[in-house]
């Protein structure tokens, strides 16, 4: 008896985009753990990277084409539906050849909630394009119970079929007890406090920028993609651009402090793998911000540059307060699982196929 099969859109998996490759990347890494009793189609439309699994439930297939768009609506749900995928999932948009079928995950709905941190391009097409995708999924995949409330708001079409599973903690997250020498390779000085993300108006690194510039005696490290939203300047901020993998666990390692200071997030996955690195964290109201922290973190109520100065202050002269942050960070982080995640996506995908 032949074995359902799921086609994924895995053009993120192993890239830079941030969140989106870190779900694509974690999630098929933890399928791959176990047999489920399904086959999985992986389509992109570019070679395979390394680092897919090898088992034989998985195939990597590369369908070429001559647009993004044209590949998300045309291109992949043809060559999926043709190669006998009974479900396929993909995240944002969701074709109508997917027919009852399709999942989508959405990570946030702040286009919604804050149209004025996108461009107005993205913002139409994310407007248009999402609540649509989202009314002809059988399924829709929420990062968290935040995620999940918010698109049930802003999308009334998805009432009933959206389900909340969690983020993971990356894989290759794991303490540096030794992160002298890539502070010395990204010529970081100790203290230092850190900030993790790519430069959008979302993210708002300035609120981070501002409170760091009227700090005495440690500087801010930002790392991260340049994005389009202010580029962090001050004699007390010391920008590294993108990191490695590895250099960015040393860097939270390292840090004194963990500021995350976003406007919105549908989960906050910095905020976990900072938490396994033992980091203390400071974090805004933004989002699923306090869900994911629990009461591993500091959460600040406003945004107020003095008053995250002052917050910031009060944490690093208190060394107490710091380690027990530490401490519950490190326990936080154990409860997000990218194999718990694998398991609640399959019983989606067998709703689906049911």
């Amino acid at each position: 008896m032949s074995r359902p099969i799921i086609a994924l859109d895995a053009r993120l998996v192993g890239g830079t985009n941030t969140g989106d490759s870190t779900y694509w990347s974690g999630l098929i890494e933890a399928l791959a753990h176990g047999d489920c009793g399904l086959d999985f189609l992986l389509f992109s439309n570019a070679p395979r990277p390394q680092g897919i699994p090898n088992c034989r439930n998985f195939r990597w297939i590369e369908v070429p084409s001559r647009s993004n768009r044209w590949w998300s609506y045309v291109s992949f749900p043809l060559a999926a539906r043709k190669m006998g995928a009974k479900a396929i999932h993909t995240q944002y948009s969701l074709s109508p050849l997917a027919g009852s079928c399709g999942i989508t995950t959405v990570h946030d709905v702040s286009f919604f909630i804050g149209p004025e941190w996108f461009r107005p391009k993205d913002r139409v097409i994310l407007q248009r394009t999402v609540p649509a995708s989202v009314k002809r999924a059988a399924r829709v995949i929420a990062v968290s119970q935040t995620c999940q409330r918010e698109i049930e708001h802003f999308i009334p079409g998805a009432k009933g079929k959206v389900r909340a599973i969690y983020n993971g903690l990356p894989s290759w997250i794991a303490h540096d007890p030794a992160p002298q020498p890539t502070l010395d390779r990204l010529q970081v000085q100790k203290p230092f406090i850190l900030t993790v993300g790519t430069r959008w108006p979302r993210k708002n690194m300035s609120l981070a920028v501002d409170a760091a510039k009227k700090l005495d005696g440690i500087d801010l490290v930002v790392t991260g993609k340049p994005g389009w939203g202010s580029q962090p300047e001050g004699s007390r901020v010391r920008a590294v651009g993108y990191v490695a993998n590895e250099e960015l666990c040393s860097l939270y390692s390292a840090a004194s402090l963990y500021l995350a200071p976003s406007r919105h997030e549908g989960f906050g996955i910095p905020l976990i793998e900072a938490f396994a690195c033992g980091c203390p964290v400071l974090c805004s109201t933004g989002g699923a911000l306090p869900e994911v922290a629990g009461e591993a973190a500091e959460i600040e109520p406003t945004w107020d540059p003095e008053h995250w100065a002052a917050t910031i202050r009060r944490l690093l002269a208190d060394s107490s307060k710091l380690e027990i942050l530490r401490q519950k960070g490190i326990v936080r982080a154990k409860q997000f699982d990218w194999k718990d995640s694998a398991r609640q996506t399959v019983e989606v995908y067998r709703e689906v196929l049911g």
